[in-house]
């Protein structure tokens, strides 16, 4: 479910898991496993990618509807630990996002240090609302650095998907490119960055991302039962379970 590709010293984490690349319980511990193993394995920057046309559909809502309280919770758990793994990664991270990202796609991209996406009629977004999801507040910050607060309170309230052309106006990613294309983008802007200096990109780099490193605190002490309560609520029970049943009908 998740390719590890060696480019040298970089390393690319490409999401392998048809159709859509949605993240159930495994994908999302095998990513947070891959980010915090990757710099005492000797990389030194990573490359998120997903395939042509589709970065990653989000959450696995079919699969994470059968967990219990206890198995929800721990998916929480370890989506917060890879946001939290890419905002304090001592190593350069870069989103190829590689066609569309809703939700959990776009979360992943909001930590790295920079988002270069497939140009074209790919969509991206934090769509949870339209769902019956609340965002989180960690997430909500990354975005508003991204954007700025009031840019992105229209945007997640609203639950709005933009096209590659909007999210670059918008500041949600930084640069596109044709599809066949982002990867080796990714490439060459992680090369140029790993040929400065390394510690001095190094540590003025960890001074520039302390915010968003702080952005979850101490993972432990997050209340992971708020957004299990809010899983099993009945409003966003009956939104996903509606979700569900329209996938199922278009099978």
């Amino acid at each position: 479910m998740l390719d590890l590709i060696r480019h040298d010293d970089i390393l690319e984490l490409r999401l392998a898991r048809p159709p859509v690349n949605a993240l159930d319980a495994g994908l999302i511990r095998a990513l947070r496993d891959a980010i915090e193993a990757a710099p005492s394995e000797g990389a030194r920057g990573i490359i998120l990618s997903g395939r042509s046309g589709m970065f990653s559909g989000g959450l696995d809502v079919p699969s994470l509807l059968q967990l219990d309280r206890a198995g929800m919770a721990e998916v929480w758990r370890d989506l917060f630990g890879t946001c939290a793994a890419l905002a304090r990664s001592t190593i350069p991270t870069v989103a190829a996002i590689t066609g569309h990202s809703p939700a959990g796609g776009a979360v992943l991209s909001i930590f790295c240090d920079y988002r270069v996406m497939a140009r074209g009629a790919y969509r991206i977004g934090l769509n949870e609302v339209q769902v019956g999801l609340v965002v989180p507040e960690p997430i909500q910050r990354g975005l508003r650095r991204l954007v700025g607060s009031y840019r992105a309170e229209r945007l997640m309230v609203a639950g709005a998907m933009l096209d590659s052309e909007q999210a670059l106006a918008a500041g949600f990613v930084d640069e596109l490119v044709d599809v066949d294309h982002v990867v080796a983008r990714a490439q060459i802007w992680l090369g140029e960055l790993l040929a400065l200096p390394p510690r001095a990109m190094g540590e003025t780099r960890r001074f520039a991302r302390a915010d968003l490193a702080d952005a979850f605190g101490d993972i432990a002490t997050l209340n992971v039962d708020e957004f299990v309560d809010g899983w099993f609520g009945e409003e966003s029970q009956r939104v996903l379970q509606g979700l569900v049943a329209k996938l199922k009908s278009k099978a």
